[in-house]
């Protein structure tokens, strides 16, 4: 990409059909422009004007100065390719289109837009849109948007970055982010993005002196494995980014081969693999602007516990309700810190997290002070949430100089919040601006202050250390689907067990194989067209001689004449029946856009009714996959349940680890489909019953 600086600050500005009717595309941006000062050159093109707002106006793009930094074309589609065209051969840098009718215009709009990418390629030309609302970058001044913004300067704070494919929800996010008073650096709508995408605009950010904190709402990556890139250098830069990717909802994508593809939905996959570079999750339009504030406003939170000051046992009682729900750890006060509180405070409050001040403050205001200063203190607390009652102004009087005093006092270099209990109660704005002058986020519902600060606590405490294996590749993999038997042959030297057995094709040699690995036996039928064999009959189970071996061998192959009639059999995979344990799922899909990911689940029948599994980045060290096997809903069975014995989870994360090596080694597999695994009581390891392979 070309730099970026013509288009988002440039010193010269041509707005192409611009117009005298307030309210019209070009007469906004002017306007726009002249109310946030703007100090460069302002060129206007209409022919049929000779002035606009007493500026003088040019006939044509011909007519412009050369090397103009940035044009806005406030006209129809039809006419930007034409205009386009003049623009670059004139030199101008970077241009804005705000008009529709491009890629989501059906076969002409395509091929317009493709020829927008085309001009910008061949002039080095920086294009933002088609179908866009353009940009705002408020550190200098430059609204090159119709769309009339406040004439706010950043000034020397920090301040967020916008981007979002949404023109509309960028303005929505940014007087959401204006209403919490924060700053705002540059927010940009990328639309259709034919000649540049978020990922431009975010490394841009990246760089970008005034930038904190980077929001993104984004419907489509274009470019995953660039944003991934920029997302790992954004977090050793220090800066946040902060997403919200609709989707989530989306049938996951179909696979004809495995369950991995069917489960390994696309918004999972892109959540796994954004996570893992640092990137930090929103769900909605308003947690987005929650955890903006608390990034870009509090102290950086590290790894640790959250300590809860209320006034309200009831209310207690419903934040470990939802602590619990939404996994924000309140760790228990104990040590000096309880003996720190236990003598700061009157004798009827208990020691506990959360702790219930009950009303006392109001009679002892330096109360606030006395309980936060052993919290701050606590190595285990990286955060500290204040929810109190604010009732009216008169209460707030009362409480909030004693809140603030005590937090200037202290200068607490942890994370605090304050949440009102009681959204819409009389509260003077200068309160809350003092607040946050000290660096405390107000929130109006504590429930969002506890479920912003739960996501960001675990994006905190994230394992961040790589599994440093070697990766193995898979020899002699061909392309299409790989029957069982050929993807344990492949898959058995990388480490992944299986049970013993052997291929035959008579049944005198399925008799041979079953002697010598023992009896009872299953036999399988093989094929690349037989993904399914138990849908076709084409598995045959606990066969305890060479009698019933040889029943089962015609039974076999009658199921599969009458289900799958003509198909050519490979051989018939004769195995060792293996002893019953917990069944588990595990696969690993390569996801063409995103990248590798493994899928862990509780059994074949309950993975797919009950949806508990997991996606683990292939990369994650030992602790870092022990950490999200432990998230599954039935997590349990590890550590016995009900009198069962503790399940072998060292084997079963080995599995996985090596399943990760073969992945990052093997970038022609697309699923590997491990289903049913066995994990048996601990030391005595684990089994993969069934395999098979998709490849490219």
């Amino acid at each position: 990409m070309p730099d970026l600086s013509r288009l988002l600050t440039p010193r010269s500005v041509a707005i192409v059909g611009a117009s005298p009717t307030p309210g019209s595309l070009g007469n906004s941006v002017l306007a726009n422009l002249v109310r946030h000062g703007f100090a460069g050159d302002i060129h206007l093109i209409n022919p049929k004007r000779d002035t606009i707002d007493g500026r003088p106006c040019l006939k044509s793009i011909d007519d412009l100065p050369e090397d103009v930094d940035a044009a806005v074309l406030a006209i129809p589609g039809g006419a930007a390719i034409g205009a386009l065209q003049a623009l670059a051969e004139r030199g101008v840098g970077a241009a804005v289109i705000f008009a529709a009718g491009f890629a989501e215009g059906g076969e002409e709009g395509l091929a317009a837009q493709a020829e927008v990418a085309r001009i910008a390629a061949q002039h080095g030309m920086v294009i933002e849109g088609p179908n866009c609302l353009g940009l705002v970058n408020y550190v200098d001044g430059v609204p090159l948007t119709f769309v009339e913004t406040p004439a706010l300067r950043l000034g020397d704070r920090p301040g967020v970055g916008i981007v979002s494919q949404s023109g509309a929800m960028a303005v929505v996010l940014g007087t959401v982010l204006m209403g919490k008073d924060l700053g705002i650096s540059i927010s940009v709508s990328t639309g259709n993005e034919a000649a540049s995408g978020v990922e431009d605009y975010v490394a841009h950010l990246i760089r970008e002196p005034h930038t904190g904190v980077i929001a993104m709402i984004v419907e489509q990556f274009r470019n995953p494995a660039r944003f991934l890139a920029l997302a790992a250098q954004a977090q050793a830069a220090g800066k946040t980014i902060v997403l919200l990717h609709p989707g989530q909802s989306s049938a996951a994508r179909e696979s004809a081969a495995t369950h991995t593809g069917a489960m390994a939905g696309d918004w999972d996959v892109m959540r796994v693999k954004v996570e893992r570079a640092g990137v930090v999750l929103a769900h909605n339009l308003e947690e987005l602007g929650d955890l903006v504030d608390l990034a870009l406003r509090a102290q950086p939170l590290a790894a640790g516990g959250t300590a809860v000051l209320t006034e309200s046992g009831a209310f207690k009682a419903l934040t470990l309700d939802l602590a619990e729900a939404i996994g924000l750890d309140l760790p228990a006060l104990a040590g000096n810190t309880a003996a720190r509180l236990r003598a700061g405070m009157p004798d009827f409050i208990p020691v506990s997290n959360p702790m219930d001040l009950t009303a006392q403050a109001l009679v002892d205001p330096d109360l606030y002070r006395r309980t936060l200063e052993p919290l701050l203190d606590d190595p285990a607390i990286s955060s500290v949430v204040l929810a109190i009652i604010q009732t009216d102004e008169a209460t707030s009087a009362r409480k909030f100089p004693p809140i603030v005093d005590a937090l200037t006092a202290l200068a607490p270099r942890k994370t605090v919040v304050f949440a009102g209990l009681d959204e819409g109660a009389g509260v003077p704005a200068d309160y809350i601006a003092q607040l946050r002058a000290l660096g405390v986020p107000y929130f109006p519902s504590a429930d969002r202050a506890f479920r912003a600060l739960a996501r960001l606590s675990r994006h905190a405490a994230r394992d961040q250390s790589m599994s440093g294996a070697v990766p193995v590749a898979l020899d002699g993999l061909a392309a299409g689907i790989i029957p069982e038997y050929r993807a344990k042959q492949l898959l058995a030297p990388a480490g992944i067990p299986f049970p013993a057995g052997d291929l035959a094709t008579s049944v005198e040699a399925a008799q041979a194989i079953a002697a010598r690995i023992g009896y009872p036996v299953v036999i399988k039928a093989q094929a690349s067209e037989l993904s399914h064999k138990s849908d076709a009959g084409g598995v045959i189970l606990n066969l305890a001689d060479a009698e019933a071996l040889a029943r089962g061998w015609d039974q076999l192959h009658a199921n599969l004449a009458q289900h799958a009639a003509g198909m050519a059999l490979e051989g018939v995979l004769v195995e060792a029946m293996g002893a019953r344990g917990v069944e588990l799922i595990v696969g690993a899909r390569n996801d063409p856009e995103w990248g590798p990911v493994i899928l862990v689940g509780m059994g074949g029948v309950q993975a797919e009714l009950l949806h508990d599994v997991r996606l683990i980045a292939p990369d994650l060290s030992e602790a870092g996959i022990v950490a999200e096997l432990k998230q599954l809903k039935s997590a349990a069975l590890f550590d016995g349940f009900r009198g069962s014995p503790p399940l072998d989870l060292d084997a079963l994360t080995a599995m996985i680890a090596r399943l990760g090596r073969v992945l990052a080694g093997t970038p022609a597999i697309r699923e590997i489909d491990l289903n049913p695994v066995i994990v048996y009581p601990r030391g005595q390891g684990v089994i993969a019953l069934d395999a098979l392979i998709r490849a490219e």
